[in-house]
């Protein structure tokens, strides 16, 4: 299928590649191909999709050989399978119904001097949204309206995040990197991986009978909401591993959003300040090969998750942290979710006049809408490409881990992922053909049938059916395909928090 092989020409894949420390030569491996035009923006959107899945594929690669022996497989990237799977959330129908993205109160706001996108899905983020602007419980969109038109956009940012609630005031590139958390996220690289200690190497088993699937045998402990996390977890699911989704009773995760991103996963509750689950997460622990968390940064510390803690208990680990601004800065500390990072980065007000629909509705491909509104990217990029990249950091971690022991850590950020978008990606490179561009106004769920560039691209040939306790699940198939790699998961998602909180 590929008309293009890595390599010299490898461009984001090679970007991406160099930080994780891969192999330089490995990327001949990697063939691309497919049909152009897809995911079409200003930014270039598709050759973040298409470099984030082919580092995962080939990190994933890397480690089925490590533990098969033999060559590393040969790695295929397809961009209508990637385009498809970026926006896996609008895909998804459960019994023939389409599954909502975004609440009323998560959308733009004119403010006095400019804009403000806030992000209200979940119902304590609604909450203190309403409260910090003095708006009673039943305020709906145009009491929202009405209130913040007579406001600064800073202003509003600054007092709902100080409520514990979640807006973002519209800024420019430029006016992003003189933020001094614009700054602070520019002094790191894309994600950083490496020892936290020296723990001795893990030794990867060898095959039974057939190849071994890549993290087959290894058990993962996913503390991650919101699609990135998830979407990385789910993508060890599907090469062998055994996750286990742990969320807090009291935050109960929207079952449309695990639905999507739950494939191939068990989902316990747990509360960690309870003595009793804290003695059975310490247990799961015990046994876990992999952590994975998608928390703001410190807010996990005060039981003991801290990455160094972690090790500590169980030396070996590869723990893996996502956040959406970085670790440090004045807004390390902060909530933040893609739609929100886009906002304050300035990549909505590169995409303001790219032509296509507001995200505003949860149907809607990005873009702008008339009246000057800013825009967005035509899928949730950041977190689906921060997604491939974490799964990419915790298969290279196991590789490196193998060869010479330590307990690891992997950081990556939202915003990290979208200065690399803004800054360091180009349209050429591995593309198959054509360029990105912007396409027509659409308000079609996920990438149109007819795209500029894009032929005859059908995105029915990358979607499967399955069955489950939730229904009839219509759902986008994995991205992630090498010579071995499996076509889908092996099970579906179930209710989100009622599986037993025990290790297969």
């Amino acid at each position: 299928m590929g008309d293009r092989r890595g390599g010299a020409q490898g461009g984001g894949t090679d970007l991406a590649w160099a930080a994780l420390a891969g192999d330089p030569a490995l990327t001949e491996h990697i063939a691309y191909g497919g049909p152009p035009g897809l995911l079409p923006a200003r930014l270039p959107v598709m050759s973040l999709a298409r470099s984030t899945v082919a580092v995962c594929a080939l990190a994933a690669a890397e480690l089925a050989a490590r533990r098969n022996g033999g060559p590393v497989p040969a790695v295929r990237v397809d961009d209508g399978a990637v385009a498809t799977a970026f926006v896996s959330e609008r895909q998804l129908r459960v019994d023939g119904r389409a599954c909502s993205s975004f609440a009323p109160l998560s959308r733009f706001w004119r403010t006095a001097d400019g804009w403000v996108r806030t992000h209200a899905n979940y119902l304590h983020h609604r909450a203190r949204l309403l409260r910090a602007l003095d708006l009673p419980d039943t305020a709906g969109e145009f009491d929202v309206a009405a209130e913040l038109s007579g406001r600064r956009a800073e202003e509003v940012e600054e007092t709902v995040c100080a409520a514990g609630g979640l807006a973002i005031a519209a800024r420019t590139p430029e006016g992003w990197r003189a933020h001094p958390q614009g700054a602070a996220v520019a002094a790191h690289p894309l994600l950083t991986l490496g020892p936290l200690d020296d723990a001795p190497a893990r030794p990867l088993s060898p095959p039974a009978g057939p190849p071994t699937l890549p993290a087959a045998g290894l058990r993962v402990l996913d503390l991650t909401r919101v699609i990135a996390g998830p979407v990385a977890t789910r993508t060890l699911a599907l090469l062998g591993a055994d996750v286990l989704r742990i969320d807090a009773p009291q935050l109960p995760e929207s079952q449309d959003a695990h639905s999507d991103t739950g494939f191939g996963k068990r989902s316990a509750a747990l509360d960690l300040g309870s003595s009793a689950d804290r003695a059975r997460f310490e247990e799961l622990l015990s046994r876990a090969d992999v952590v994975v968390t998608g928390y703001r940064p410190g807010a996990l510390d005060r039981f003991g998750l801290a990455p160094e803690a972690l090790a500590a208990r169980r030396p070996g680990l590869v723990v893996a942290r996502l956040s959406a601004w970085g670790d440090d800065g004045p807004w390390g500390g902060r909530r933040g979710f893609d739609s929100l990072v886009q906002v304050a980065t300035g990549i909505a007000a590169v995409e303001a006049d790219a032509g296509s629909a507001s995200e505003d509705s949860p149907e809607s491909s990005g873009g702008a809408r008339p009246g000057g509104t800013p825009g967005a990217l035509p899928a949730q990029a950041l977190d689906h490409g921060t997604g491939y990249l974490l799964a990419a950091a915790v298969l290279r971690a196991l590789t490196e881990q193998s060869r010479t022991g330590g307990s690891f850590l992997a950081t990556l950020a939202l915003a990290r992922t979208a200065r690399w978008l803004l800054d360091d990606l180009t349209d050429g490179g591995e593309r198959p053909s054509g360029p990105e561009r912007p396409g027509p106004r659409s308000e079609t769920s996920g990438p149109r049938p007819e795209m500029p560039g894009a032929g005859a691209y059908d995105p029915a040939r990358h979607l499967g059916e399955t069955d489950s306790t939730l229904g009839r699940l219509r759902h986008a198939l994995p991205p992630v395909s090498f010579d071995g790699a499996p076509a889908t998961w092996t099970t579906p998602p179930g209710r989100c928090g009622t599986d037993a909180p025990v290790w297969r």
